[in-house]
This record gives structure tokens, C-alpha cells and sequence, in this order.
């Protein structure tokens, strides 16, 4: 089976290169690019098989658009901040030798954090349904955290896919903060609501499972770290989520902000969502 990788940008210059390099190796790489201002385009360009530019959609609109536009029915969806590393590409060319066991396959996704590897808390495995076959599986249109929606079930690679999502703690924080605000919008949209109990529960609930239940404490200050940062991620997604169900109710003709909002409100990487269990 002959394999597309798509990634989909916007002034990602500082990783573009790497990415691309990573999987240098594809039949074919399609990049589609929502009007950089930065160079993401002519670098792009150097490595892709083919580039195009056009008008932001949403994630899984713009996703959904580079599959169909590929000449391969077997997708690989990379985000500009992911590596794929040599283990991976051997495995994932060796599944789609002959016929694949499975329409879609879920990868591991391991992320590099203030200088180390986090193989601990929710982060990890952090698995990624990123290899499929476009004829059984779409994007799904949430305005965060989208995911394939795939016929069947998907089966599951071993080797790690490498992410390099957060600069330092102040652009992991930037983050947390964009990504919360449209995770309550999702939230509110599909009927959920919140009260005080669950912004003080959930907090707490999620710090314990990621620094005792899933290993943080392992990982030491990083592992500490994340574990704090992720609770405050769940925090700040149950306080907006209040915040939003005031708003509605002192004026219920309000609109949320456009669905389909730009870059400018979160970032093209996929950072990771703290289940809220």
C-alpha cells in the first residue's frame, strides 16, 4: 500500500524542516498551509510533494481536505511539531506491506519536556490514531482535541511518535490557556454544565492520577510539573465552562466565538487533554 503524509500549517517554520525530513521516505507529502507569515511555505516546498494555500477552515476541515487531495487512499496525519522516527517508519512501512490488518492504527506518542522524555502521567502513551485508511476514516469536527472517526476498530504500532510541543512552561501555559477556552466552548456546545463540586473535585482528582497512578513521580520536578500543570488544564476547562453557563444565562441569544476561529486562538499542534475522569 503506498502511503500520503498530510500535515496542515501556519507560521511553523521552526519545526517544518524536521518533520518533513522525518518522513522523507513517504510516496507522497502533502502540506497544506492556512497563510503563514513566516517562511513554513518555501521551506515546505524543498521536501513536499505538493503545497497549497488556502483560507482556515477548522482542524478537521483542513485535515479532512489534505486527505482527499492525496493520491493515496492510506493517510499518515503528522502535526509540524511531531517526528517520526526510523523505528516508526520501518514498522509502519512493513504494516502496509500487502494487506493491512486493520483500517486505522493507533501510534504512541512520547513528548519531549524540559529536557527529558515524559513517559509518565496522561501524557503517555498518549496513543494517536494517525495512520488510516481514508476510505473507513474522517476527522471528526470538534473545535479541539480532533480525532479520526474510523469505521471498525483500529489496531494499535509499538515504536513512538515523537512530540515537541511545548517550548518552555511559559508557551505550555499559553497553550493550556487557549486549548481550555475551546474545550468549554466544545463543552457547552454539546450540552454539558458544571458547578463549584466538580471545579474543586477534578482538579485534585486529576493531580493524584497523574503523579501517583500514572508514574509523574517517576519523572521527578518534570513529572511534578506536568502532573500540576495538567490538574490546572482541568481547572481552567471546568471554570470556563461556568463561566460560559453565567454568561448564557443572563443573556441566552449570546453567541460563543466562531467554531472555526483562526491560529491565532490555539495553536496547530495537538497538545494533550487531560481525561477529566
Amino acid at each position: 500500500m503506498k502511503l500520503t503524509v498530510t500535515v496542515i500549517t501556519r507560521d511553523e517554520s521552526a519545526h517544518i524542516a524536521a518533520a518533513l525530513q522525518s518522513v522523507s521516505w513517504a510516496d507522497e507529502i502533502i502540506v497544506v498551509d492556512s497563510h503563514s507569515s513566516d517562511d513554513t511555505v518555501a521551506i515546505a516546498r524543498k521536501y513536499a510533494t505538493r503545497v497549497e494555500v488556502r483560507d482556515w477552515p477548522g482542524y478537521s476541515a483542513q485535515k479532512n481536505y489534505a486527505a482527499e487531495i492525496a493520491s493515496n487512499d492510506w493517510i499518515l496525519s503528522l502535526d509540524a511539531d511531531e517526528r517520526v522516527t526510523s523505528e516508526l517508519a520501518s514498522e509502519i512501512r512493513q504494516t502496509l506491506q500487502g494487506q493491512p490488518a486493520a483500517r486505522g492504527y493507533r501510534i504512541p506518542r512520547v513528548t519531549w519536556y524540559l529536557g527529558r522524555w515524559i513517559r509518565s502521567t496522561d501524557w503517555y502513551p498518549d496513543y494517536q490514531l494517525r495512520l488510516y485508511d481514508r476510505r473507513a476514516g474522517r476527522w471528526n469536527g470538534r473545535r479541539v482535541h480532533e480525532s479520526v472517526d474510523l469505521q471498525g476498530a483500529p489496531a494499535f504500532l509499538r515504536h513512538e511518535l515523537q512530540h515537541y510541543a511545548y517550548r518552555d512552561i511559559a508557551h505550555h501555559l499559553a497553550t493550556i490557556d487557549r486549548y481550555t477556552t475551546l474545550a468549554a466552548e466544545q463543552w457547552l456546545a454539546e450540552g454539558r454544565r458544571t458547578n463549584g463540586f466538580e471545579i474543586f473535585i477534578h482538579p485534585r482528582l486529576a493531580f493524584l492520577r497523574n503523579y501517583l497512578l500514572r508514574g509523574g513521580i517517576r519523572d521527578g520536578a518534570a513529572g511534578l510539573l506536568v502532573s500540576k500543570l495538567n490538574a490546572y488544564y482541568v481547572f481552567l476547562k471546568f471554570a470556563k465552562l461556568w463561566e460560559l453557563q453565567q454568561r448564557a444565562e443572563i443573556n441566552p441569544q449570546s453567541n460563543l466565538r466562531d467554531p472555526q476561529s483562526p491560529f491565532a486562538e490555539s495553536a496547530i499542534a495537538n497538545p494533550h487533554s487531560p481525561s477529566d475522569k
